[in-house]
């Protein structure tokens, strides 16, 4: 492991101290030795080989001085741990594809949900009771009108539905204290149970065991109300051989729980009407929410050993209940549940929206006051983690177990991506850039598809950008082209570049990745590189036309060397000495040959090249410049598109011979070369 991964803050603090210590003895800046002797001071016990300190050193000391001070040790910790954090936030870099995919709707009242069965088919659900089945790519199959319009009554509203895909039923709540069984293949109704307590608000189903479920709901009094059946598929027959009462076979509450069949549970748990519910299997608990701050979440059982005995009591006391069969009644007043069973979480502005994910034991909670909150579900007092970003009402709320990441979306159609583990924000897409627009009714995410729905007055279809999965026998160093390579001998390791503008490091021994450092060059291709003689430095050439030089092993952009005017792209590029000055030489489409004076005294962030030799204005190439190569201590070589390769003399800026490419008549030739290695041997 590199020195700079293993260092502590403790022994930062000892490193400070003994660099203070030489400075007041009059010794201002350290040398390889003195740093050598004092690294290995601060970092005892742990030992650091005299070549990782080496390495460690000529990292700081890129300008080859051969001396550090404490602020070039501090500048190049703060750069690499800040690049790191890039690089480490960059490869947990999640997006959806933008701008959503948009299907227009009919003209009707607005969307109430989006539910999916096990194929992924979405069920969507209108409130004037439009009911529509839509592939996974939103081409509608087929949808049905269930309520029936009468004129001289009012019309129904849907507050909620769910699926019992077990029994190919559909459970819908209505505005008129009903829930209400259709068949899911055709829409037909089928039954229905009325004259409930209150609305149904918020509706929930699940499969308990063989021929078992739980249908839950919330309703506009904050009470959460369980039926607990068992025999279901009979027990669903019976009731639909019962008289109808608008074409629904009917039963009222109070008769269905009179079934040996049917247990109802109804707590007052919530201040106001619920806003959602949802039972969770492994819990074996209830967790509802509403905007009442006090009861903003509650987690609860469904039954309750304590409660059943005070329940039993009022039901034996109270003359006035009606009894059914078992002797199970409904009490006028709902009952509450016992201190123990059940957990009360107090949230600001209370909660319009919750997810809970088993794996990561987490609760996350968002609503009107834009912050979603992160809670261990068995610790109500404060949360775990505060998300705050979102400009509007945390709208809807989704747990990614696959990602590690949450999914959030509030009313105005910001659509937002979380990392669990550093809470940090991935991915941002506002309206404008997804293209969803009107108000928000409605989300669904479906993780088989990575795929989320919204419904405004449109329905939207987005899509999770997954990196492809790596084959077995392929190993990708670049998700973009490599354009070039280079092996730094100075420190073993393997350069890499691409048309992504990203800079890789890796070793060349083990293979392994050490760093990276993105949008070198903006968004333009990096084409070029080369070293400078030290190797500590790594100079860049891309489509920008710009060479950038770097500190390669934190980052660090030293110099940006560009031309006046037009900056046409750079095709190769290489670092050279002439008289002892030293130069880093760019080649391209401009046609010339472009000189950068290197000097570690400049100071100046930008730099222009020096004057253009006469001879390259005059005799020098009529096309783009693709390669050079310079073979020292005078010769510099460069060859073009049209197949000519130019000797040049650097000392004195001449074209010392020219190479051109032999005519098809001349048997003895060859075609031209695009390419130059170093020039070796014979000197011209």
């Amino acid at each position: 492991m590199q020195i700079e991964q293993q260092l502590t803050l403790e022994q930062l603090q000892k490193l400070n101290t003994a660099f203070q210590e030489l400075e007041e003895n009059g010794c201002k800046s350290l040398d390889v030795e003195k740093f050598k002797q004092i690294v290995k001071k601060s970092m005892a016990p742990y030992n650091s080989s005299d070549e990782q300190i080496d390495e460690f050193f000529m990292k700081i000391d890129y300008a080859a001085t051969g001396t550090i001070r404490w602020d070039d040790f501090c500048t190049y910790m703060q750069l690499e741990y800040t690049e790191q954090d890039g690089s480490s936030a960059r490869l947990k870099k999640l997006t959806f594809s933008l701008p959503a995919m948009i299907q227009e709707l009919s003209y009707g009242e607005a969307i109430l949900r989006i539910n999916s069965l096990p194929d992924n088919t979405l069920v969507i659900a209108r409130e004037d009771g439009l009911i529509s089945f839509w592939s996974p790519q939103l081409q509608q199959k087929r949808s049905k009108m269930v309520f029936e319009k009468l004129s001289n009554k009012k019309p129904k509203w849907v507050m909620d539905f769910a699926v019992m895909s077990q029994y190919n039923k559909l459970i819908l709540g209505t505005g008129d204290h009903e829930i209400q069984f259709y068949e899911l293949s055709n829409f037909e109704p089928y039954c229905q149970i009325s004259s409930l307590e209150a609305i149904p608000l918020r509706l929930d189903y699940c499969y308990t065991d063989t021929d078992e479920c739980m249908i839950l709901y919330g309703d506009d009094q904050g009470c959460v109300n369980i039926l607990l059946m068992s025999s279901v598929g009979e027990l669903l027959r019976t009731w639909k051989k019962l008289p109808k009462d608008e074409s629904l076979p009917n039963i009222g509450l109070e008769s269905a729980v009179c079934s040996l069949n049917v247990t109802y549970i109804r707590w007052k748990v919530h201040g106001d009407w619920v806003t959602q519910l949802n039972y969770c299997d492994s819990m074996k608990a209830v967790i509802s929410t509403s905007s009442h701050e006090s009861t903003a979440l509650v987690i609860g059982c469904t039954v309750g050993a304590t409660n059943v005995e005070q329940q039993m009591k009022e039901i034996k006391d109270s003359g006035k209940e009606s009894r059914g069969k078992k002797g199970q009644m409904i009490p006028t007043v709902p009952t509450k549940r016992a201190e123990g069973d059940q957990t009360v979480f107090r949230i600001y502005k209370g909660v319009k929206t919750f997810a809970f994910c088993k794996k990561y034991n987490l609760l996350v909670t968002g609503g009107m006051d834009r912050i979603i909150r992160l809670w261990n579900p068995y610790m109500p007092r404060l949360p775990t983690g505060m998300l705050r970003s979102h400009m509007a009402p945390v709208f809807y709320l989704y747990v990614s177990e696959e990602d590690a990441r949450i999914f959030s979306m509030s009313t105005d159609n910001t659509l937002k991506i979380w990392d669990i583990e550093d809470h940090s924000c991935l991915f941002t897409a506002c309206s404008k850039s997804s293209g969803i627009k009107g108000e928000l009714t409605a989300c669904h995410y479906i993780p088989g598809t990575r795929s989320l729905y919204v419904a405004t007055d449109t329905l939207a279809l987005l899509h999770l950008r997954l990196r492809p999965p790596p084959e077995p026998h392929l190993v990708i160093s670049h998700k973009e082209p490599v354009l070039c390579c280079k092996y730094n001998k100075e420190f073993k390791h393997v350069v890499s570049c691409s048309e992504g503008s990203v800079v890789k490091v890796w070793d060349f021994a083990t293979g392994k990745h050490l760093f990276e450092f993105c949008d070198a060059h903006g968004s333009a291709a990096i084409t070029c590189m080369t070293f400078d003689d030290s190797g500590r430095r790594l100079v860049t050439g891309g489509r920008d036309g710009f060479l950038k030089v770097w500190n390669y092993n934190n980052g660090h952009c030293l110099h940006t060397l560009k031309r006046e005017g037009k900056c046409d792209e750079i095709c190769d590029c290489t670092y050279v000495e002439v008289n002892r000055n030293k130069y880093i030489i760019a080649v391209g489409w401009d046609r010339r040959i472009n000189m950068y004076f290197d000097s570690a005294d400049d100071m100046h962030h930008f730099q222009k090249p020096q004057p253009y030799w006469q001879d390259d204005i005059n005799h020098g190439h009529k096309e783009d410049i693709l390669c050079v190569a310079q073979c020292p201590p005078t010769f510099l070589a460069t060859s073009s598109y049209d197949g000519e390769i130019i000797v040049w003399n650097m000392i004195s800026g001449h074209v010392h011979c020219k190479l051109h490419t032999p005519t098809p008549t001349d048997s003895s030739g060859t075609k031209g070369k695009y390419c130059l290695g170093r020039l070796q041997g014979k000197q011209f």
